[in-house]
């Protein structure tokens, strides 16, 4: 009996002191809204975790305005090396379930974790969670996360999707007291903008990860603000007004199904008002889809519905082609074909399982294509975000965003570490070469996009995420590859892959593609890459090629390096190096 006694306040001491050394995180009390998925994020600030700011609750129907409370596709970013994590939140409603969406979907969490390399894995929680804490509505997860790769102790970017039909009252999440951990934010790119049914909502995904505008988001790699409301996407006119303020890379409209019951002048009334509001105030694509019922003899079990969907979907593919006829541009359109349903991609015959949730991306995914991505693709290399060098490198890409929206830049100096570290803004933590930097960009608008440790599918991310909008420089300098290890060809058709978007989005601009930099024990491989890519730039009177080699090796003829240019690591010039080169960058920039 004693030491049943003793064993069972040992096991209370334990626990208790377990809980003791665990440091709860807030991301109400960071100084700067760190939510993703949102449209009004700086008007709502961390005042609370909701879809829609306040001033919206007199205009929206009241409905909408209590669906926005939920919170599908809203999420957080972190950093931490911890080994395990909990997430302890509290709940916007009571219930934690509907008959057709489970509890995982409805009230729960999900995890997915991105490496300093940018590949991204979904966190299994192995059913260690928790929805009613001692009977509350307080929710716990638990995700043990210490097989996951940790390059030299920097850790792991987890991203955090919050309920999908339910909302958040309070969150933290729980680390180990020797852990590190910042919440960061996620890209400040342009969005795309999802408005539409239950189905969009993310009826009835298994969890809030699945839901298909998620899906979209990892799929894309960029911000989906998701504005579906169950039962109630019926196009209001108030609705189209608030989506219209949104600043958004693609619009996805989606109401088909909850407008059915409407009459076919009223429904026709909606869809012109709302494609002309959003038309009127951005150039961005939009996207229409028809309704999603199998077309298969099946339906006709509810024939009434579906016919009533039928008629919509020939009243939205007339207006569309009228409008498109009127020279409307940028409207795109997914047909019930595109989404080609079976019985067994629905749970009931209305919502979606996976399985649909994973057609529907994919429908929209090759409409997106085309609209948004078209040619922007790389032939050898998968674009992708890195965190190798320790920096906030999210972080610098959304300062180089804000950056080239306010400041006009008229020169654009894109690369790696080597430009990252010769100074300017956005400034860096390591400048290496600033004196330099201010005397040759003296009187000059520039902005400095280099990236410690970036590779070519690193710069090729970036400048498809934002970095390019926004401004109309003179003249965009490109160095980049030396953190590439593959063969010359390889490297070389990722540098023109770079050139060839930079010219898409930027035509007026003159591109300078500057070789790569001798590297101490490297020089000839890198004379052969250069080389290479000398013979492979088309020179057209707007693209040049220059090679700055000389500047940086000895004057012997022998090709090496001159280590009085460089620091020890002999691959980053000092001053008298970067002086070096600003000599040839002045004569292509400013004479």
């Amino acid at each position: 009996m004693k030491r049943t006694f003793l064993m069972t306040a040992l096991l209370l001491v334990l626990a208790a002191s377990a809980q003791a050394q665990t440091v709860w995180h807030d991301p109400m009390q960071e100084p700067e809204c760190v939510l993703n998925g949102r449209g009004w994020n700086q008007e709502t600030g961390n005042s609370n975790y909701c879809r829609l700011p306040d001033r919206l609750e007199q205009t929206v129907p009241p409905a909408v305005w209590r669906l926005s409370r939920h919170t599908p596709g809203v999420s957080l970013r972190f950093q931490t090396n911890a080994r395990r994590l909990w997430v302890r939140y509290l709940t916007y409603f009571p219930g934690k379930s509907l008959p057709n969406v489970v509890s995982l979907c409805h009230s729960g969490i999900d995890l997915y974790a991105t490496d300093v390399n940018g590949h991204t894995s979904w966190v299994p929680n192995m059913m260690r969670y928790d929805m009613s804490v001692n009977k509350s509505d307080t929710v716990q997860f638990y995700f043990d996360t210490h097989e996951l790769p940790d390059f030299r102790g920097q850790g792991i970017t987890y991203e955090l999707y919050l309920p999908t039909y339910n909302g958040v009252k309070w969150l933290a999440v729980g680390t180990d007291a020797t852990a590190s951990f910042r919440f960061v934010e996620g890209s400040r790119e342009r969005p795309i903008v999802v408005y539409g049914t239950s189905i969009a909502h993310g009826a009835s995904a298994s969890r809030p990860g699945l839901i298909w505008s998620t899906r979209l988001k990892r799929r894309y790699e960029c911000p989906v603000v998701n504005l579906g409301f169950s039962g109630n996407g019926r196009m209001e006119h108030a609705l189209f007004d608030a989506l219209a303020e949104i600043d958004a890379r693609a619009y996805l409209i989606d109401c088909v199904p909850n407008s059915a019951e409407l009459s076919a002048r009223e429904y026709e009334e909606r869809l012109r008002y709302g494609i002309a509001r959003l038309r009127s105030a951005s150039q961005a694509p939009i996207v229409l889809a028809e309704g999603q019922f199998i077309d298969h003899p099946s339906a006709l079990v509810h024939s009434a519905a579906y016919h009533q969907q039928m008629q919509k979907d020939t009243i939205q593919r007339r207006v569309v082609d009228e409008l498109k006829g009127q020279g409307v541009k940028g409207l795109y359109y997914v047909t019930r074909a595109d989404l080609g349903f079976t019985a067994d991609d629905f749970i009931e015959g209305v919502h979606l399982d996976d399985v649909g949730m994973m057609k529907y991306e994919h429908a929209y995914a090759r409409v997106l294509d085309q609209a948004l991505v078209g040619p922007d693709t790389m032939r050898h290399y998968t674009p992708c975000t890195q965190r190798r060098d320790g920096y906030d490198w999210m972080g610098r890409h959304n300062s180089i965003i804000r950056r080239n929206h306010g400041a006009a830049p008229e020169v654009l100096m894109i690369g790696n570490s080597i430009t990252h570290y010769w100074g300017g803004e956005p400034a860096g933590t390591v400048v290496n070469g600033g004196k330099t930097w201010d005397r040759l960009f003296k009187g000059h608008r520039v902005t400095n996009m280099g990236m410690g440790w970036d590779r070519v599918e690193n710069t090729f991310w970036r400048l498809a995420h934002g970095e390019l909008e926004g401004c109309s420089p003179r003249d965009i300098c490109l160095m980049i590859g030396t953190n590439n290890g593959e063969p010359a060809p390889q490297v070389v058709s990722g540098i023109l892959d770079i050139a060839a978007l930079i010219r898409r989005h930027q035509p007026q601009a003159r591109l300078h593609i500057i070789g790569i930099l001798p590297k101490g024990g490297q020089e000839e491989a890198v004379r052969r890459l250069n080389a290479l890519l000398a013979q492979s730039v088309v020179q057209d009177g707007m693209t040049f090629y220059h090679d700055f080699s000389s500047a940086l090796t000895l004057p012997d003829g022998s090709g090496r390096l001159d280590p009085s240019c460089f620091l020890p690591d002999r691959l980053h010039p000092n001053e008298r190096g970067y002086g070096r080169l600003a000599k040839h960058f002045r004569r292509i920039l400013f004479r």
